[in-house]
């Protein structure tokens, strides 16, 4: 009777260990759940040259990110939970703006800051030039509906992004958005906003010596957002001697106030690894 005893309390024991991990899988954020009106999205990893295969590290990580980030949204009644094994779904109660959540939960957000390399000024300028055309042009094309002029010039914006981004070089080790504490949207000049950055005591000390390097040089230092220069101001001379010191730093590159509060969410909730297509499976009511 006693090894009965022992043996059923080691299969419940056992039955309580497999309920414990397979919840483990789940992250409900918030309390009193409600799921009326919630909507479903399944947020799929996707392959890279340089992640060729997704594991359960990349898997994980993406999952911390999108908890982060629906953490900045407000959204407190989430259920968050793996897929296989290069999904994540996520079940949102009660979310009006779902293109919001897509867009914020969609972008990689990888933010990078680079010097520009020595004697390339000129073609910089040149090159910043030939894009702002290149993004007039677009909006252009957009009201006229030219489907296969818009094709031609996205291609050309793209040849411009990457010929941009050989202007410029990463540090040892790279100046990245995880080494940022907090990121938020303010109030600029005029109608634009920027983005307030604040970086951690080893992000701090990094960006002191990337200033030192370029101040009174003349070259830029590049804000890449996802290999897309966003932003390249000029180190003054006057920090020629201790760099930008404090760990605090503005982002501007014409922000909208939603544009400026979106990559706030997305910078303070980190990077995604790789990047993610979403699909909005469904919108549910539930009715009582």
């Amino acid at each position: 009777m006693q090894r009965k005893r022992s043996l059923l309390a080691l299969i419940s024991t056992q039955v309580v260990a497999v309920m414990a991990l397979s919840s483990c899988n789940s992250v409900l954020l918030g309390q009193n759940q409600n799921l009326r009106g919630s909507s479903q999205l399944i947020i799929e990893l996707q392959k890279t040259p340089e992640i060729p295969q997704i594991s359960s590290r990349e898997l994980e990580a993406v999952k911390k990110v999108v908890e982060g980030r629906i953490n900045g949204l407000g959204i407190w009644q989430a259920v968050i939970e793996k897929s296989g094994t290069d999904k994540i779904i996520v079940r949102l109660p009660g979310v009006k703006d779902l293109e919001q959540a897509q867009r914020i939960l969609g972008s990689t957000a990888q933010l990078e800051f680079r010097p520009q390399k020595r004697g390339t000024e000129k073609e910089l300028l040149a090159l910043q030039a030939s894009r702002a055309a290149l993004k007039l042009n677009q909006a252009d094309l957009k009201i006229r509906n030219d489907q296969v002029a818009i094709a031609k010039n996205l291609a050309d914006l793209q040849k411009n992004q990457v010929a941009i981004a050989k202007i410029f070089t990463s540090t040892n080790p790279p100046l990245t958005g995880r080494f940022l504490k907090d990121a938020y949207g303010e109030p600029s000049q005029g109608d634009n906003w920027s983005v307030a950055i604040a970086f951690n005591q080893e992000g701090d000390a990094l960006f002191t010596k990337l200033t030192k390097n370029l101040a009174g040089t003349g070259r830029s230092l590049g804000i890449f957002l996802d290999n897309e220069l966003i932003s390249s101001p000029i180190v003054g001379p006057e920090f020629a001697d201790t760099g930008i010191t404090g760990g605090r730093a503005v982002i501007t590159g014409r922000f909208t106030a939603q544009q400026a509060k979106d990559l706030g969410i997305q910078l303070r909730g980190g990077a995604l690894p790789v990047p993610v297509k979403i699909k909005l499976v469904n919108s549910e009511q539930t009715d009582n």
